[in-house]
């Protein structure tokens, strides 16, 4: 991978663990007035609109043939069930126990992996790392579970973040195993459609649209989610997943409550204690001992996953042939 490339894969990469930190906050906020399925479908729709209409402005072909049923198919795992679930989850289960959940996706991410042919096999050093990562979170935000109320609720959330971590791993893992050469902004505008068209059909088969209604606090948390949440770390997602093994990658749901956490410390004044200090270290050890073992990409042609895209005249499609996917919380 070349120096400009490498920087872009690991600033990409640093956009998501930062901008999904804030989403749960975001989340739970929206969800005070508007309804969960069209919340989320409504959030894609809009920033899918945007990023469509810019990247057709700047002279982006729209997908071809089967790219369609890709790139919509990735969408609907990613945000449509993936993100979707999430919504739904936090009716009931706090924001930071939410993120303590999420953070088994990087194990899903690795059986997935596992279970197709020529998928990124993890060592013992990778698997060592997601572990101490799950143990910073559980240090981080763990003390929240012995006082959760385990109504059926709440073991309904469980359940459907475990079935939101799988339909995002496996999204993941097919969309860099099946490579289209879409741009990758043209790719995160058809994936964010497809997704939000999911949810804003079930929101309107369930009978939504009756009970939405906007606050302050549900716009502003909407419009939030919409430009950080969906259109710079949705994309900065599609670009690292393409890039970066998803093993790293993945280790963003273990830096999104830190981030969270920081955050409240700056900006709320909120206690850091020896509990939280201790946790963030654990978890970004995790990290360390992670992008220390992820498997190392060839530069050669053979030892690539996808063919290596043909680059334009300004360098906007680095990852032309290699994206079509990415995600949100």
């Amino acid at each position: 991978m070349a120096r400009r490339e490498k920087i872009l894969a690991y600033g990409s990469w640093l956009a998501v663990c930062f901008f999904w930190g804030t989403t749960y906050l975001a989340i739970r906020v929206g969800l005070e007035t508007l309804p969960p399925t069209l919340f989320g479908g409504l959030r894609f729709l809009l920033a899918g609109t945007a990023l469509l209409a810019f990247v057709l402005w700047r002279g982006e072909r729209l997908p071809r043939g089967r790219e369609w049923w890709k790139l919509g198919l990735v969408g609907v795992l990613l945000l449509g069930v993936g993100n979707g679930v999430v919504v739904w989850a936090e009716q009931w289960i706090s924001s930071g126990m939410t993120a303590l959940l999420i953070s088994t996706s990087p194990f899903w991410v690795v059986g997935a992996e596992r279970l197709g042919r020529g998928g990124e096999r993890a060592g013992a050093n990778v698997l060592l790392g997601m572990l101490l990562g799950f143990a910073g979170m559980a240090l981080l935000v763990g003390p929240e579970l012995f006082g959760a109320q385990l109504d059926a609720r709440f073991l309904l959330g469980l359940v459907l973040l475990q079935v939101g971590c799988a339909s995002w791993s496996g999204g993941s893992v097919f969309a860099k195993r099946h490579p289209t050469e879409v741009a990758p902004l043209m790719s995160a505008a058809v994936q964010m459609l497809a997704g939000g068209a999911a949810l804003a059909l079930a929101g309107t088969l369930r009978g939504e649209w009756a009970s939405l209604e906007f606050s302050g606090r549900s716009l502003g948390a909407f419009l939030y989610l919409v430009v950080f949440g969906s259109l710079v770390a949705y994309t900065a997602y599609t670009y690292a997943i393409q890039k970066l093994p998803l093993s790293l990658v993945s280790t963003y749901s273990y830096i999104n409550p830190v981030i969270a956490v920081l955050l409240g410390w700056l900006l709320l004044g909120e206690p850091l204690g020896w509990r939280v200090a201790a946790g963030a270290g654990v978890i970004l050890c995790g990290v360390a001992v992670v992008k220390g073992g992820a498997p190392r990409r060839e530069t050669e042609d053979a030892g690539r996953v996808a063919v290596e895209p043909k680059a334009s005249e300004d360098g906007a499609r680095a990852a032309t042939q290699k994206v079509c996917s990415a995600g949100a919380d």
